[in-house]
């Protein structure tokens, strides 16, 4: 997807697509992290640490329940 910057003010704004959006479940009020590696630019939305305890508790009991059954499953 090839996108251009537009004027805002004195600044400049990358638009965003809606489907973009709803797939990394960004929304106007979700922190944004930007970063650079010196060529590209990258934006990844704020790690939201309640929510990643949340679903670490989640995966662990998985698989305490699901573990070996999953590892017969994959192997």
């Amino acid at each position: 997807m090839v996108k251009k910057l537009t004027k805002h003010g004195n600044s400049l704004a990358l638009l965003i697509d809606r489907g973009v959006l709803d797939l990394l479940d960004i929304d106007a009020d979700t922190p944004l992290d930007i970063t650079t590696d010196g060529k590209s630019l990258i934006v990844s939305p704020v790690k939201d640490k309640a929510r990643e305890r949340k679903f670490r508790t989640a995966l662990a009991a998985v698989n305490r329940r699901y573990g070996k059954a999953l590892k017969r499953l994959a192997g």
